[in-house]
């Protein structure tokens, strides 16, 4: 089987976005996309033009064949996603509102689903390691003791294993009817060579304080990238030669200032922005300045999934010297104005 740049794995979506704002008892109709943590990071890095493979399974219905053409139109292997005929497949609604307010509201219409029926036995392990790197997140867990045990199988060691990227993705409400929960993603992260995790879901799953603290209590991966939001994300590299601090070595880098459209799909876009700078070996501050921009094309548009940079663009934007980087504000349409400027510069 060839191998992928990545395979990603994992439940998406049918979205209903709103066509105006309001409750959900009030708006009159929704806009038809697509969402998921792990299709969102495969759609993006396909789009940059990785080769990406995405593993799930789907409903044998309208919303299934939706999903896999979708995903597919973006240049993803869609080969390895299972059809299922008797559960469908998984869709939810939300309000125009930040997921920060009071009158944010998302109605999920998951349980059940087709993807929740994923297991070891029914996915191809070759499929899924064949690749550079191998994504999951924490979402996929949550879903089924099945779902679970698969992630476990994945993440365990074996010859043939690729590099392993974890976002932690905590999401309370799915781990409502399991008290192990943050247990659950303790583990899978420690089993990681690569894990993303912002610092609200660290100090709400595992009590952690202080980015330091969430390294210490993660010393297996290679990389452990800690999200500020607003201040930025620092990533503790282990991979440098003769390193002795457990820690590894830490490097902070400030977001760019943007003008929030939607932070929906934003940690996805992040995640695949400091993976395609993995697969090209640029150095973490790189890494981290590419996840910023690409989570500012995420968090300047109301969709779940946003177009990439152009890559020349995003490559000039995350050279700038430090106080040019600091003074970059990106609002609604800038990665559009870069693709114009791609074709126009030679």
């Amino acid at each position: 089987m060839n191998a992928m740049d990545v395979v990603t794995l994992g439940e998406s979506m049918v979205t209903f976005l709103p066509t105006r704002p309001g409750r959900l008892a009030d708006v009159p109709s929704f806009e038809r996309s697509i969402g998921g943590a792990e299709s969102n990071v495969a759609c993006m890095l396909a789009a940059a033009g990785h080769s990406v493979r995405w593993i799930s399974r789907v409903g044998a219905d309208g919303f299934g064949d939706h999903l896999v053409e979708r995903i597919g139109a973006y240049g993803v292997d869609v080969t390895h996603v299972d059809r299922d005929p008797h559960r469908p497949t998984g869709v939810y609604f939300r309000t125009a509102g930040e997921r920060g307010t009071d009158a944010h509201e998302v109605a999920y219409y998951r349980a059940g689903s087709a993807a929740s029926a994923m297991s070891p036995a029914g996915v191809d392990p070759t499929a899924a390691r064949s690749a550079r790197i191998l994504h999951l997140s924490g979402i996929t867990a949550a879903l089924s003791p099945d779902c679970l045990a698969l992630l476990l199988e994945l993440t365990a060691p074996a010859p043939d294993r690729p590099l392993i990227s974890f976002d932690v993705n905590y999401r309370p409400g799915l781990w409502r009817s399991s008290e192990r929960g943050a247990e659950v993603l303790r583990e899978l992260a420690r089993r990681a060579d690569t894990v993303f995790v912002g610092a609200d879901e660290a100090r709400e799953a595992w009590g952690l304080r202080g980015t330091r603290a969430v390294a210490e209590a993660l010393p297996e991966p290679g990389t452990v990238i800690v999200k500020l939001g607003k201040g930025g994300a620092i990533a503790f590299d282990r991979n440098t030669d003769g390193m002795e601090d457990a820690d590894g070595t830490a490097t902070l880098v400030r977001p760019p200032r943007v003008d929030v459209i939607a932070a929906t799909g934003a940690g996805d876009a992040f995640a695949a922005g400091f993976l395609h700078a993995t697969l090209r070996g640029l150095a973490p501050a790189q890494a981290l300045r590419h996840g910023h921009l690409w989570a500012a094309a995420a968090l300047t548009t109301p969709a779940d999934l946003a177009a990439p940079p152009a890559p020349g663009h995003a490559d000039r934007l995350a050279a700038l010297d430090d106080t040019a980087w600091g003074t970059l504000r990106l609002g609604p349409g800038w990665t559009r104005a870069e693709a114009e400027e791609e074709v126009r510069t030679p």
